[in-house]
C-alpha cells in the first residue's frame, strides 16, 4: 500500500533528477558553446542539403557512412570552394572601391552636386538650418569609404586567421558527416524524450520541417538570385566591382520591403549624377523589373503559399538574428520565426478543439432519470380495525 511518504519521496527524486538534467544540460551547453557556429552550419547544411544525401544514399545501396561521406564532398566541391572564391574577389574589390572612393574617382558626392547645381534655393535652405553642403559632401564620400574598408578587412580578416578558419571548418564537415549519417536517428532520440506527447511531437516535427526548410531554402534562393542578377546588370554598365555589390545586394536582399534596393537605386542616382545617362537608366530598369520582381515570382515558387512567413516577421526576425547570433542569424532569426508560427498555430488548433468540445458538452440536455410512483400505503385504521374484529 503506497502511503503519503511513499509519494512524497517519489516526488522529491523526480525533482532532483530534473534538476540534475537541465544543470548538465546547462552545463554542457555553455561548455560547447565556443563551437556553436559549426555545429549550426553543420546542422544547416544537413537539412538544406538532405534531398542529395538521400539520393546518395540509394545509389550506395542504403549504406549509411558512404552516402554521407559523398555527400559532404558533393558540399565541399559546389558549394565551399566556390564560396571561399568569392571570399577572396569580395577582399579584392572591396579594396579596390575603397581605394576609388578615397582618391576621388568614384564621386558618391555627385548627387549632392547635382542638387546644389540644378536647386540652388535647396542650398539656401539647408544653410538656413545650419546645414553645410561642404561637411555633407564629406560626411557621405567618409561614410561610403569607410563602409567599402570595413567589408573588405572583415573578408581579409577570414583570410588571417587561416588556422583557426580551418579548425572550425574541419569541424563543421566533421560534424556534417554524422548529421548526414546519423541524422534521423538524433532527431528521433530528441524527440523520443521531448515531454509533448506523440501527437504533438509529429506533428510538430513535421510542421517545423517543413516551414523551417522552406523558409531557408527560400530566402537563400532569392537572395543569390538577387545578388547574381544585380553583378550582372552592374557588370553590363561597367561598374568594375559589379562582383562585391552582387554579394552586398544578396545579404541586403534578405531584408524585405528594402533589401537590394539599398545598393542599385543609389548607384542609379549616382551614375546619372555623374553624366552616365543610360548606365543610370539600365540600372533602375533593371532594379525595378529584374532585382525587383524576382522576390514576387521566385519566392511563392521556392517556398509555397502555405508556409510563406510574412514579410515583416522575416525582416524583425533577421534583423533580430544578427544582433543575436551574428552572421548566423541569417538563418536562426527566420528559423525561430518559423517555430514561433508553427507553435502557436498548433497551440490555435488545439485550443480551438477544447473550446468546441467543450461548448458541445455544454448544450447536451441531461438525460433524465426515471422516478417510479410512489406506491399507496394500506388504510392503518382500516387494518387495525379488522385485526380487532378478528
Amino acid at each position: 500500500m503506497t502511503t503519503l511518504a511513499d509519494i512524497r519521496i517519489r516526488k522529491l527524486e523526480s525533482l532532483s533528477f530534473l534538476t540534475l538534467v537541465l544543470i548538465t544540460t546547462a552545463v554542457f551547453a555553455w561548455m560547447i558553446h565556443p563551437f556553436f557556429a559549426p555545429l549550426f552550419w553543420a546542422a544547416t547544411c544537413a537539412v538544406l542539403f538532405q534531398r542529395i544525401h538521400i539520393g546518395l544514399l540509394g545509389i550506395c545501396r542504403h549504406r549509411r557512412a558512404p552516402a554521407a561521406l559523398l555527400a559532404t564532398v558533393t558540399l565541399v566541391v559546389f558549394v565551399v570552394l566556390p564560396l571561399a572564391l568569392v571570399l577572396a574577389a569580395i577582399a579584392h574589390q572591396g579594396l579596390l572601391l575603397y581605394e576609388a572612393i578615397a582618391t576621388g574617382q568614384i564621386k558618391v558626392q555627385a548627387p549632392i552636386d547635382l542638387i546644389e547645381r540644378l536647386l540652388p534655393s535647396t542650398t539656401r535652405f539647408l544653410k538656413r538650418y545650419g546645414v553645410n553642403i561642404d561637411q555633407l559632401r564629406g560626411s557621405v564620400q567618409d561614410v561610403a569609404a569607410g563602409l567599402t574598408h570595413s567589408i573588405a578587412t572583415h573578408a581579409l580578416a577570414a583570410g588571417r586567421n587561416a588556422l583557426l578558419m580551418i579548425v572550425l571548418f574541419g569541424l563543421m564537415l566533421y560534424l556534417l558527416f554524422f548529421f548526414f549519417r546519423d541524422g534521423d536517428r538524433i532527431v528521433a532520440s530528441v524527440m523520443r524524450v521531448a515531454p509533448l506527447g506523440e501527437d504533438r511531437k509529429r506533428r510538430l516535427l513535421l510542421k517545423f520541417a517543413q516551414v523551417a526548410r522552406a523558409t531557408v531554402k527560400g530566402t537563400l534562393i532569392v537572395a543569390v538570385a538577387q545578388g547574381g542578377l544585380g553583378a550582372i546588370i552592374f557588370a553590363v554598365v561597367g561598374i568594375r566591382t559589379a562582383l562585391f555589390w552582387g554579394v552586398l545586394m544578396a545579404i541586403l536582399s534578405l531584408l524585405p520591403a528594402v533589401g537590394a534596393g539599398l545598393v542599385w537605386l543609389p548607384a542609379a542616382v549616382i551614375l546619372f549624377a555623374g553624366g552616365h545617362a543610360w548606365q543610370a537608366l539600365v540600372v533602375l530598369l533593371g532594379g525595378l523589373f529584374v532585382i525587383g520582381l524576382v522576390d514576387n515570382f521566385l519566392r511563392p515558387i521556392v517556398v509555397g503559399h502555405d508556409t510563406k512567413t510574412p514579410d515583416y516577421l522575416i525582416l524583425i526576425s533577421t534583423l533580430g538574428g544578427l544582433a543575436a547570433f551574428g552572421l548566423a542569424g541569417f538563418v536562426v532569426g527566420p528559423v525561430i520565426a518559423a517555430a514561433f508560427l508553427v507553435l502557436w498555430e498548433m497551440f490555435g488548433e488545439e485550443y480551438a478543439e477544447t473550446a468546441a468540445l467543450r461548448r458541445e458538452t455544454s448544450t447536451i440536455p441531461p438525460v433524465p432519470t426515471r422516478v417510479d410512483a410512489p406506491r399507496e400505503l394500506p388504510d392503518e385504521s382500516n387494518s387495525t380495525a379488522g385485526l380487532t374484529n378478528v
